[in-house]
């Protein structure tokens, strides 16, 4: 049984594929979404195989929450009326990309070619995804934000709950500390203590200490504290 997840923020558009899958007995349609903050949310409670995901949406697009999907990452078919996010949506590795109005015999075609997959390739395919830039859906008063990999500094833990700095910003965010270490990927973010992961290109300065710690000066003049046991792996790191 293939476990599905709707998401479009338009109604009609929800119901037609609802219809759609209904003549396939082989699918369950697990949950709708109207929001990219929505469909992070369900996709992390109901976990479906697949998500048919709508790009253009209020606040966070599809693409961007085709970026942010945290473990385990379902199969991504995009469902949309514009043929110009083709290009992203395939360097996500999208299994498939369907053109609004989507008819019954082109949804089928999707929903066959991600239950052709191999587990190798839907794994290569859900890798290339976690390879991708990554982005970051956080808190910023009332609504949620998109942060880009490149902008982010580092992930620190205050009193149970994770923030997110950038040079100029700091925000609020869901995932804890290990949730984001095994999403991030090694080359580009190191955990240097148990209170804090940061990323490796933000690194200004690095100052051993007595007894084998040490500090590093981020570039927005933070002075951060690395662990013992940490502080030679990030040297190693730093330099690969």
């Amino acid at each position: 049984m293939l476990r599905v997840m709707i998401v479009d923020d338009e109604a009609p558009a929800r119901t037609r594929l609802r219809q759609m899958l209904a003549a396939d007995p082989g699918v369950e349609i697990v949950a709708e979404a109207e929001t990219g903050v929505e469909a992070m949310e369900k996709t992390a409670e109901c976990k479906p195989d697949l998500l048919l995901l709508d790009i253009q949406m209020p606040g966070p697009t599809g693409i961007d929450v085709a970026a942010s999907l945290p473990e385990p990452r379902p199969s991504i078919v995009f469902c949309t009326a514009y043929d110009q996010h083709a290009v992203d949506a395939f360097e996500l590795h999208a299994v498939d990309y369907l053109l609004k109005p989507i008819s019954r015999a082109r949804l089928a075609q999707a929903l066959e070619r991600v239950r052709s997959l191999s587990a190798v390739e839907r794994d290569a395919a859900l890798n290339k995804v976690a390879r991708a830039p990554a982005r970051f859906l956080v808190k910023s008063a009332s609504h949620y934000v998109v942060v880009g990999e490149a902008r982010v500094l580092y992930f620190e833990s205050e009193d149970g709950l994770t923030r997110l700095v950038t040079e100029k910003e700091k925000f609020w965010m869901d995932p804890t500390l290990n949730e984001l270490e095994e999403r991030l990927q090694a080359s580009r973010f190191f955990r240097i203590s148990r209170a804090a992961i940061i990323n490796l290109n933000a690194v200004g300065e690095v100052y051993p200490l007595p007894g084998g710690s040490g500090d590093v000066l981020m570039k927005n003049g933070q002075r951060l504290e690395v662990s013992r046991r940490r502080f030679r792996e990030l040297l190693e790191a730093l330099e690969t």
